[in-house]
């Protein structure tokens, strides 16, 4: 048994119950996108979380100590993703990564954005044009230290 398992685990009962993230996610008392991200390996819960987890997905307790497990984080498939919506991120950050690092930079100083200190919403942005994809990301400015 490993994380990996769990997140195998989770995903099945998921697609059998025909669960929503966010409907999972308010009963836990988090973000879809933390949930979401934590049920697919990137983020720890605590025990309370996980114990409802278990109750939501039929873990058992091994399984929801796996949950409480610091992951390896970032740990796509390959280097450069293949699957098409997750590549136009990496295409997105290809193209517009130095314009993002330039304007944050002019706007804050030398430093970087916390993904630690972090939140993310993504919604859905009617348009009569075809619906978008909202995504925010708010990250603390963490700016470099002299020493």
């Amino acid at each position: 048994m490993n994380r990996n398992d769990v997140t195998e685990k989770i995903i099945t009962a998921k697609v059998a119950k025909g669960l929503k993230w966010e409907d999972v996610a308010k009963k836990v008392g988090l973000s879809k996108e933390w949930v979401t991200a934590g049920c697919l390996g990137q983020m720890t819960f605590d025990a309370k979380q996980a114990k409802v987890l278990g109750k939501i997905f039929g873990l058992n307790e091994e399984e929801q100590k796996w949950l409480q497990v610091v992951p390896y984080k970032g740990s796509l498939e390959t280097a450069v993703p293949t699957d098409p919506l997750i590549y136009r991120w990496y295409e997105i950050v290809s193209v517009y990564g130095t314009t993002i690092k330039e304007l944050i930079h002019e706007e804050f100083g030398d430093g970087i954005m916390s993904a630690i200190d972090f939140s993310m919403d993504i919604t859905r942005q009617a348009d009569p044009k075809g619906d978008r994809v909202n995504v925010v990301l708010s990250g603390k400015f963490l700016p470099y230290k002299t020493y």
